[in-house]
């Protein structure tokens, strides 16, 4: 009996919160493009609010297309401030803040950023909800893996996510939201693919500039690399 109340209470608090975020969504929402980047700093730094930037700037972007570079801007730096807040709580309150996810999703994302380094960033960055890009955020700040880096990282990939979004909403208006919902995961991980094929290819081609280089004085000296002069 005691625990049904206790649930029940629970659940008010929980509907009275979830009002409230609502509230403040559709608040800022009047705000235009400042709004939009407060919807985007709350939600990156881990306090999302019902129906996150994505939505809001579809709604902008139908509602005023001419405005799109602007919701475009605002919704990345609102992003990036708020990863960078995430950033630097993960970062001060060390391993306890990746607590919350499983050992094996830990040890895969930092596999993933020790690996790939920025790439891993900005590919998380791009890919839509449900992704797990908090995960990859924490793992950055507990590792202390370079802000400078970081930020770049994210903005890139929310910049190519947002444009990417506005233009669609710009476009087809309301529809924007059913194809972004049926297409835009495989448009992420098609470009995920293509970002991971270009790093591959680039290196592939250092490489091999790497030994024709070494080859070439080889040629010329008559002598390996190993040997001294």
């Amino acid at each position: 009996m005691v625990r049904e109340k206790d649930d029940s209470i629970l659940k008010w608090l929980l509907r009275k919160f979830t009002n409230g975020l609502a509230f403040v969504s559709q608040y800022l929402i009047a705000y235009g493009p400042f709004g939009l980047f407060a919807i985007a700093l709350f939600d990156s730094a881990l306090i999302p609010l019902p129906g996150g930037p994505d939505a809001v700037l579809i709604l902008l972007s139908t509602a005023r297309p001419a405005w799109v570079p602007i919701y475009v801007v605002a919704a990345t730096l609102g992003s990036v401030i708020g990863c960078l807040i995430f950033y630097y709580i993960s970062r001060r309150a060390g391993r306890s803040a990746l607590k919350r996810f499983s050992p094996r999703k830990q040890a895969r994302v930092k596999e993933l950023i020790d690996r790939y380094d920025v790439l891993t960033v900005l590919v998380s960055s791009i890919l839509p909800p449900p992704f797990p890009f908090k995960i990859f955020i924490a793992t950055a700040g507990v590792f202390r893996f370079s802000v400078i880096r970081f930020a770049l990282a994210v903005a890139a990939g929310r910049a190519f996510r947002y444009t990417l979004i506005g233009y669609l909403a710009a476009r087809y208006g309301e529809h924007a939201r059913e194809l972004l919902a049926q297409y835009y995961p495989y448009i992420g991980l098609g470009l995920a693919g293509l970002i991971v094929a270009a790093f591959v290819g680039r290196n592939i081609l250092k490489k091999k500039s790497k030994r024709d280089g070494c080859q070439s004085v080889v040629a010329v000296t008559g002598k390996t690399g190993s040997e001294p002069f």
